[in-house]
């Protein structure tokens, strides 16, 4: 009977095991091609004030009693068009309203949390994530998610290309560059959002941006960029969640360690282009 109980136990444990693989591999599928945006537009600060709204999302959800995914996206979305509707103002340079907003948000759910006395959250899950606890809801939610990023940059894939390389030029081909900019800036939060359970708030940004730093210096076209990029991600994953087994590793640290090490060893390599 106890040999039963056992293998049961065993099962469950493959299970959790198998849905944080699938889960990290939904997000660091379309966190290659976004990231080499980032890494290209030099958005990381963009990515980490999204990144901080996400733990307001959160202590709001809480708050208001609404789920914590859609209260997360909602944020990151609002928080991405409150930018670009500012930074089209011209109110303050856009890394300015970065800071405010970054450090502000991040403030601002932490007060929220600390009054919410009678409800316990986790924050070191939220802060590192906790890719063993992903579910197959969650699954659905990161594999929707991520289809639906990806299917928006390869439709604008051109069009984000020429924003980036020439803006001028872009315009002057009849390209909608502020349409098309805001486009890029709610696909990073919808991806921030959905990855938050995957690496955590503080962990999001690197994701994104170090395998497509690692790519970079590997690839010679922007197509080749965004598929190593990808596959970088990918292999921090699987290596970051076979170091958490064996060692007993925080599983979201130990995949940007692993995306890490990635980006070390290019540094050994003649950089491309």
């Amino acid at each position: 009977m106890a040999v039963i109980i056992n293998m049961g136990k065993g099962a469950n444990m493959i299970d959790f095991l198998i849905y944080a693989l699938l889960a990290g591999l939904g997000v660091a599928l379309v966190a290659g091609p976004l990231g080499c945006f980032v890494v290209w537009r030099r958005m990381a600060y963009f990515g980490d004030t999204l990144a901080h709204s996400a733990l307001l999302g959160v202590s709001l959800g809480v708050l208001l009693n609404v789920d914590l995914g859609i209260a997360v996206t909602a944020v990151c979305l609002l928080m991405a068009l409150g930018l670009v509707a500012l930074d089209h103002q011209g109110v303050l340079a856009l890394d300015t309203l970065l800071g405010i907003l970054s450090h502000s948000s991040l403030a601002a759910g932490l007060v929220v949390i600390s009054l919410l006395s009678d409800v316990r959250v986790d924050l070191m899950s939220l802060l590192f994530g906790d890719l063993l606890s992903v579910t197959k809801a969650d699954l659905w939610v990161i594999y929707s998610g991520a289809g639906i990023a990806i299917l928006l940059l390869a439709t604008l894939w051109k069009s984000l290309i020429s924003i980036t390389v020439e803006p001028e030029l872009a315009a002057v081909e009849g390209v909608k560059v502020a349409r098309v900019r805001t486009a890029l800036m709610v696909i990073t939060a919808l991806v921030i959002a959905i990855a938050m359970k995957i690496v955590g708030v503080l962990l999001i940004t690197a994701l994104l941006i170090i395998p497509a730093a690692t790519a970079r210096r590997i690839s010679a076209t922007p197509e080749s960029m965004a598929m190593v990029a990808s596959l970088v991600a990918m292999l921090a994953v699987v290596s970051g969640l076979g170091a958490s087994w064996y060692i007993d590793t925080p599983a979201g640290p130990s995949i940007v360690i692993s995306a890490t090490l990635a980006f070390c060893l290019s540094l050994g390599l003649k950089q491309k282009g």
